[in-house]
């Protein structure tokens, strides 16, 4: 389900983003419009994403989704309606990638979590998805590829 774990340094990154914090079981109803917006404020403002969108989960709720609809930028776009220029921090986050269904990514998280823990790394209370391939470049879920991010202290033997 996952590829092997490993930590990485996450350099800071200029984004556009939209904020929202929902009930977990409105997620799907949020996100298709909320890229939308990040991505048509750009296109209106001249601005080319960066790299793949992600989300970044401001804190771990099981019930709640407090998060932001994110677009790595070069040039700070201007607020606009909902859409506001902000940064990620750099970091220091355990990665790897999930292949398959976004419906599946919650278990994807559980494995994950269960390596950052087992190497004795302390998860912080945020991370984020960074939507690498999905439904816009396959109709094959097993094609689809998220990379998972959890900022950690790293245990003493790191």
């Amino acid at each position: 389900m996952i590829e092997a774990p490993f930590l990485a340094d996450s350099p800071a990154r200029l984004i556009a983003f939209i904020h929202v914090t929902i009930p977990r079981e409105q997620i799907r109803e949020v996100m298709g419009p909320g890229i939308g917006e990040v991505m048509a404020a750009l296109s209106d403002q001249g601005i080319q994403p960066a790299g793949p969108w992600f989300t970044h989960h401001l804190r771990i709720d099981p019930a709640v989704f407090d998060f932001n609809i994110c677009v790595p930028i070069e040039t700070p776009v201007t607020p606009t309606g909902r859409v506001e220029s902000g940064q990620v921090p750099a970091a220091r986050v355990a990665r790897t990638n999930y292949h398959g269904a976004y419906a599946n990514l919650g278990a994807a998280w559980g494995e994950f979590m269960e390596w950052i823990r087992g190497a004795g790394h302390t998860p912080l209370n945020e991370a984020w998805e960074c939507y690498l391939q999905g439904p816009e470049s396959s109709d094959d879920p097993n094609e689809w590829r998220t990379e998972l991010n959890r900022p950690v202290l790293e245990s003493e033997a790191s």
